[in-house]
C-alpha cells in the first residue's frame, strides 16, 4: 500500500480522502491546504502518491505540480478537483500529473487513480 499526501484547501475534502484512501488500506502521511505547504511536505515525507486540488490559494494546485515534478522528476501526482475543463485537465497532465479525476468523488475513482499512479512508477 501506498503512503499518500492529500493537497485541498478544504479541510473537509481532506478529511473524506484520508477516510477513502485508509478504508484502501493507504496511510496518508501528509496534508496541505496551500502550494508552498504542499511542496514542503513533499520534500519532507516524499510521498508515493499526492492528490491535489487546482484551485487554492497562493501558488494553485498547476504551479504546484509544476514545482514538485521539477525538482523530484518521479512524483506521482493525482489532481482531484471541482474545476475540469479540457484546457485546465490537459495542463495538468502536460506539468506531470499522472491522472485527473473530477468531484464528486468516489471511493473506486480515487482507489483506481492511485493504483494508476502507482502502476506507472512501476513502468519506468
Amino acid at each position: 500500500m501506498a503512503n499518500v499526501m492529500i493537497v485541498d484547501d478544504a479541510m473537509i475534502v481532506r478529511k473524506h480522502l484520508t477516510t477513502m484512501l485508509q478504508n484502501e488500506g493507504h496511510t496518508v502521511v501528509a496534508e496541505a491546504s496551500h502550494g508552498l505547504q504542499a511542496y514542503c511536505n513533499y520534500e519532507r515525507y516524499r510521498p508515493d502518491v499526492v492528490t491535489m486540488d487546482v484551485n487554492m490559494p497562493g501558488m494553485n494546485g498547476l504551479e504546484t505540480i509544476e514545482k514538485i515534478i521539477k525538482d523530484f522528476p518521479d512524483a506521482r501526482i493525482v489532481v482531484v478537483s471541482a474545476f475540469g475543463t479540457k484546457t485546465v485537465i490537459l495542463d495538468a497532465l502536460q506539468r506531470g500529473a499522472k491522472n485527473y479525476i473530477l468531484k464528486p468523488i468516489s471511493q473506486e475513482k480515487v482507489a483506481q487513480a492511485v493504483k494508476e499512479a502507482l502502476a506507472a512508477e512501476c513502468e519506468q
